[in-house]
C-alpha cells in the first residue's frame, strides 16, 4: 500500500499470468527466459486482453542498441539495462505511476453462451443473470479466462491474491459450492466441473 495505491506482485510465465488481473499492470520481462523468449512473452502479452492497459518494461542487462531496438518493436513500452530486484521493480512503478497509469477499457468475456463484463462485475448465461457475490464473481471470471484447465484450490487461492493464509484453503470450497448455486440457476451448472483429487475446471461451452 502507498499513498492509498496497492500494489501487488505476481508471477508472469509464457502463458500469460495466473492471477486476475486488476487495475493497470507492469509487467516486467526478462530478455531471457527458460521457456520462451521474452520477446515472444512481450508479443503474446501485447496480444492478451487481460492486459491492454499494461506497461511493459523489458529487462535486458548490457543491453546493445539492437537488443533496445528489437525489445520496443515486440511492444515494450521501455527497458531496464540492469537486472532489477523487488524492490528497484516498486521503486520504478512508484516513480512513474501518475504517468504511465492507462485507465483499463471496458471488457466483456465471451465463452460460448456465458457472458462476463468485467468492469460491471456481473455474469449471464443465455441472458440469464448469473446471482453471485465478489468473491464467486472473481472465481467465475478467473476459470473463465482459462478454460479447460484444472486448477486446484491452492491455485485458486492465489489466483485470487490471497495466498500465504491456510483458512481460505477451506473458504474455496464454500465459493465454489456458491458459484455451482448461481451457475445452476441461470441453468448452467454443467460449465463447472470437479475433478477429484485435482481441483476444478470451467468446461468450455
Amino acid at each position: 500500500m502507498h499513498d492509498g495505491n496497492e500494489f501487488a506482485f505476481g508471477l508472469l510465465t509464457c502463458d500469460g499470468p495466473r492471477q486476475l488481473v486488476e487495475g493497470t499492470p507492469w509487467a516486467f520481462v526478462d530478455w531471457t527466459m527458460a521457456e520462451c523468449s521474452g520477446l515472444e512473452l512481450v508479443r503474446r502479452l501485447r496480444g492478451d486482453p487481460r492486459l491492454l492497459s499494461a506497461h511493459i518494461t523489458m529487462v535486458i542487462p548490457a543491453a546493445t542498441d539492437e537488443e533496445k531496438r528489437r525489445a520496443l518493436a515486440a511492444g515494450a513500452d521501455d527497458y531496464a539495462t540492469a537486472a532489477l530486484g523487488r524492490q528497484a521493480m516498486l521503486d520504478r512503478v512508484l516513480a512513474r505511476h501518475g504517468d504511465y497509469a492507462r485507465p483499463a477499457p471496458d471488457r466483456v468475456l465471451e465463452l460460448g453462451a456465458l457472458t462476463i463484463n468485467v468492469a460491471g462485475e456481473s455474469a449471464r448465461w443465455q441472458d440469464r443473470v448469473i446471482a453471485l457475490r465478489p468473491n464467486e464473481f472473481r472465481v467465475l471470471r478467473f476459470l473463465a479466462e482459462n478454460p479447460d484447465r484444472i486448477f486446484s484450490r491452492a491455485d485458486l487461492i492465489a489466483a485470487l491474491g490471497k495466498a500465504g493464509d491456510p483458512d481460505y484453503l477451506r473458504t474455496v470450497d464454500v465459493w465454489i459450492k456458491r458459484l455451482r448455486a448461481g451457475l445452476r440457476a441461470a441453468g448452467a451448472d454443467h460449465l463447472l466441473r470437479t475433478v477429484h483429487g485435482k481441483g476444478y475446471v470451467l468446461d468450455r461451452p
